[in-house]
């Protein structure tokens, strides 16, 4: 069955960056789509011809490297700033407490504030609000980078620590500590975490594309709503991957390349090969990722 095609090209798939790499997101408003398969098998048949770099930007759970099979190396640790009060100067006036949006810090009359590291953002609005100047910076860490690579691929990923609630910070760390070489690379994808929260939104800014992996049940089209909108907020074109194509109602997903004037850019099937390679932790071969591949060159 051929992918059905809106009236736009697919032969455009968004400009080029100024430093000549075309970054482009790999994402999706349902977890458990398929994803990151779709995301490191894409990475590997681009690599064969061009310079590549995959960006596991899915903190909370980074798996790209296990269907890779490649073996991580820590590059660095990622830190926030938090408060450390010196209750030397404090005069238990309250004012941090007041102006922390995430209620990081509670403040009880005639007490010292108390602060809950695992709450904070590293805002610092509490250090600027201090009128007593009793508020200091120290820094906690919230995450970890890694790489690795294979042949003609560069692996980047980010795993955030256990206990931290918001992770857009790791995802921004992720992609500053990769800036100063961008312009080394034809391609940057970046595999999002699912949904539509702060941590998508910071690996989204700044990608001059996006595929969007859904599947054809009521399910997939719902979460394929929230992804579309978000990324017509953002202002990111978007095409569809259709991944077990051959499963549930098309015409879910049809509606929805009609109501947002996409397309869907190829079809995936549910066959057992695909299965097998991924228990094997093997990135998938499929003829359908070598289209998406011979439309972006």
């Amino acid at each position: 069955m051929k992918p059905k095609k809106s009236s736009q090209s697919s032969d455009f798939l968004g400009p080029k960056n100024p430093k000549g790499s075309l970054r482009i997101a790999i994402t999706g408003g349902k977890g458990g789509i398929g994803k990151s398969t779709i995301a490191t098998a894409l990475a590997i048949e681009l690599s064969k011809k061009s310079k590549v770099l995959l960006i596991d930007a899915d903190v909370d759970c980074p798996n790209d490297h296990l269907i890779l099979n490649i073996k991580r190396k820590k590059v660095k640790d990622i830190y926030q700033p938090i408060p450390k009060f010196d209750f030397k100067k404090c005069k238990k006036c309250g004012k941090c407490s007041e102006v922390c949006r995430e209620n990081a810090i509670v403040f009880v009359k005639d007490e010292f504030p108390i602060l809950i590291p695992e709450k904070c953002i590293g805002c610092s609005a509490c250090m600027i609000a201090c009128p007593h100047g009793a508020i200091k910076k120290d820094k906690k860490k919230i995450g970890t980078i890694y790489s690795g690579k294979i042949k003609n691929l560069d692996f980047l990923a980010a795993e955030t620590e256990i206990g931290v609630e918001e992770e857009s910070p790791i995802v921004n760390a992720l992609k500053d500590y990769i800036k100063h070489k961008e312009k080394e690379y034809d391609f940057i994808l970046i595999d999002t975490s699912p949904g539509t929260h702060c941590n998508v939104i910071s690996a989204l800014q700044g990608c001059e594309l996006a595929f969007c992996v859904t599947e054809p049940t009521p399910l997939g089209a719902h979460d394929l709503v929230l992804i579309l909108e978000l990324l017509k907020k953002l202002k990111i074109p978007a095409k569809i991957i259709l991944n077990r194509a051959d499963i549930g109602n098309r015409n879910l997903i049809e509606r929805m390349v009609e109501k947002y004037k996409t397309e869907i850019i190829t079809e995936i099937s549910y066959n057992k090969k695909i299965l097998e390679a991924y228990s094997r932790g093997e990135p998938i071969k499929d003829k359908n990722i070598n289209k998406i591949v011979g439309s972006l060159r």
